[in-house]
């Protein structure tokens, strides 16, 4: 494990089509990646109760997520052969159809971007202390449950 200090994930609001594009981009002149794999959360407009989701509203102890995000991290570059990694979370109101989770990693091999990528999203949904509120089209609302 390394020493760094561990960084904020956090972005306020839903992660945009343009920055997850830019952070793409950067890559180009990292030739020695061979290979990159994405995971896109995206806010489900799921019908429960007879009720529509139409945002949920992300808060997080962000010092022990941070921490918990960082652990993630460290264990997928001792686990995996990566190049890099990046994960973004939504904080505050993300609506149906918006990103809320970005989650992007290099290597110089397919085979290890695609098992590191299901790795480090299980880990954050098991670990780390993110909590959805579920908005409904009448503004109720209700505590998500992560599946």
């Amino acid at each position: 494990m390394s020493d760094k200090k561990p960084k904020s994930v956090f972005k306020q609001g839903a992660i945009s089509s343009e920055f997850i594009g830019e952070s793409i981009a950067k890559h180009q002149t990292k030739t020695s990646i061979g290979a990159h794999n994405i995971f896109l959360g995206q806010v489900r407009a799921d019908v429960i109760d007879n009720k529509t989701v139409v945002a949920i509203e992300y808060t997080a102890y962000e010092e022990m997520a941070n921490a918990k995000f960082h652990e993630i991290r460290e264990a997928a570059f001792e686990k995996f052969e990566l190049t890099c990694m990046h994960i973004y979370h939504s904080l505050g109101t993300v609506k149906a159809g918006e990103i809320c989770l970005f989650v992007f990693v290099s290597s110089p091999h397919r085979k290890a971007v695609f098992e590191a990528l299901e790795f480090i999203v299980e880990e954050i949904k098991a670990k780390v202390p993110v909590f959805g509120k579920e908005i409904f089209e009448d503004n109720s609302h209700q505590w998500k449950v992560n599946n």
